[in-house]
């Protein structure tokens, strides 16, 4: 075994999958967390607020989030290798999709180019689908007490 071997972080497919919800509920717990907190102080239309990024949160989920969930889930359980890398959850396309979206995010804020009210109920509506996601992921590890 080579040293590169040794100092890989690794894990079985089945932890693969309870990490991948752990770093879907932190990035949504964020962005939530961010929203709630941001629109409870500007509070102009909260109630409104709320609902459109919870509602636009879950058909987002299902348009498309339940569809990357489930690619990333189905990867993570054809994996060959009997203990991957810990950071394999992701492939590097959906990296460089998180670093762009994070970036942007952070651009937005700091730039203040867009409604706080808007940008925070947008925050909103990103972070329910990250969370329902999450729960998939630790539906599925829990499920899945075959997998190595």
């Amino acid at each position: 075994m080579n040293l590169l071997e040794k100092l890989k972080p690794s894990v079985n497919k089945r932890s693969l999958l309870l990490v991948a919800g752990c770093a879907w509920t932190i990035a949504g717990g964020i962005l939530i967390s961010r929203a709630l907190l941001e629109l409870y102080s500007i509070h102009h239309y909260l109630i409104s607020e709320l609902l459109i990024g919870g509602v636009f949160g879950i058909i987002f989920y299902m348009v498309l989030f339940a569809r990357i969930s489930k690619k990333h889930i189905t990867r993570i359980t054809l994996i060959t290798i009997d203990n991957p890398c810990f950071f394999s959850f992701f492939n590097l396309r959906s990296y460089i999709m998180m670093a762009v979206m994070i970036s942007a995010g952070i651009l937005l804020r700091k730039l203040d180019i867009i409604n706080h009210e808007i940008l925070y109920t947008f925050y909103l509506t990103m972070g329910v689908p990250l969370l329902a996601s999450a729960f998939r992921f630790f539906s599925m590890w829990k499920k899945s007490k075959t997998i190595a």
